[in-house]
């Protein structure tokens, strides 16, 4: 191995959970702070919980709700579309006024 184009090895680099979990692991940097363990993921704890670090869970909700929105204006412009029949010929105009002036 080459000398001095290494990172240096840390055997008792500290990593620090939010949930307040410590323990000793190895790495390149002395210490390490992360969100979720072993101790606080759902999946290892069996329990459900939202883990929302920066409000993802709201922007989805908001973004399914601005889609739900979106696709309620679009049936209805649909709907407008179907209602508004243009005729196709000159036979079809006339055939629709008539329809028109009896009713």
């Amino acid at each position: 191995m080459k000398s001095g184009i290494h990172p240096q090895y840390f055997d008792d680099c500290k990593v620090t959970c939010a949930c307040g979990n410590a323990f000793i692991t190895g790495a390149t940097v002395p210490e390490i702070h992360v969100e979720v363990c072993s101790n606080c993921h759902p999946f290892f704890t069996g329990e459900m919980k939202y883990v929302d670090t920066l409000g993802k869970v709201e922007k989805f909700e908001k973004s399914r709700a601005h889609a739900k929105e979106l696709a309620k204006t679009k049936q209805k412009v649909e709907k407008e579309k179907v209602q508004r029949v243009r005729p196709g010929s000159l036979k079809e105009m006339l055939d629709l006024a008539k329809k028109q002036a009896s009713s």
